[in-house]
This record gives C-alpha cells, structure tokens and sequence, in this order.
C-alpha cells in the first residue's frame, strides 16, 4: 500500500487547528472571507488569481481546493487553465530575471587560470 505525501485535509483536521489556537483561526477564517469576497475584482477573478498563486507556491490544498472554487464561480476548465500558464511563465520569468545577478557576477570575476 502506498502512502500519500499530503495527508488528507479533513474536518478534525480543521477542528484541531481551531482549537489549538482558535483566536488566531478565527482571525485567518474572517480574513480569508474578506479577502475572497465581491468586490472591485469579481470572486471567479479572485479564484483564477488564487489557482495560480497555488501552482506557484505548490500548495497541493490550495491548488484542489481554488481550482473548485473558481469552477463554482464559474471559471471554465480553459481559463483555469490559462491562469496556471500566467502562473508557469511568472515563476520561469524569475529565474530568467534573476540571471541578471550570474550574468554580473560573471563579469566581476576572473576566471581561474592554472599555470
């Protein structure tokens, strides 16, 4: 039998959070609520904006759970799938930005000769 890497997110799992530090819990539930609420940007917006940012941490949890979300509010399978390619080329434009600080450093730095 295999075991999974990511135990499952279930409702005791939940309960436990809450009850370990339920002021804390309550303040990231109230928080999250108002940061995925209606407003100047649409919530199937929001969902889109937050399967993305999922790929790029690689949140197992957040990628599942956003990705049905933004279905219920009513992104199709094609926009799920472009806001994951945005997602693709944001993390491979970091490295490609970031070879800005090789590309210096390399010039800085003699190369080592052997006699």
């Amino acid at each position: 039998m295999t075991e999974a890497v990511y135990h499952p997110a279930t409702p005791e799992i939940g309960r436990r959070r809450a009850e370990l530090a339920p002021a804390i819990n309550e303040a990231f539930d109230n928080f999250s609520r108002a940061v995925f609420a209606e407003g100047s940007l649409p919530e199937k917006t929001k969902q889109l904006i937050a399967v993305a940012v999922a790929h790029v941490t690689q949140c197992p949890y957040c990628i599942q759970g956003h990705t049905r979300l933004a279905r219920r509010k009513g992104a199709s399978p094609q926009e799920i799938m472009e806001a994951i390619w945005v997602a693709a080329e944001m993390r491979a434009g970091g490295a490609y930005a970031h070879s800005t600080l090789a590309l210096h450093a390399m010039q800085e730095t003699a190369p080592h000769t052997h006699p």
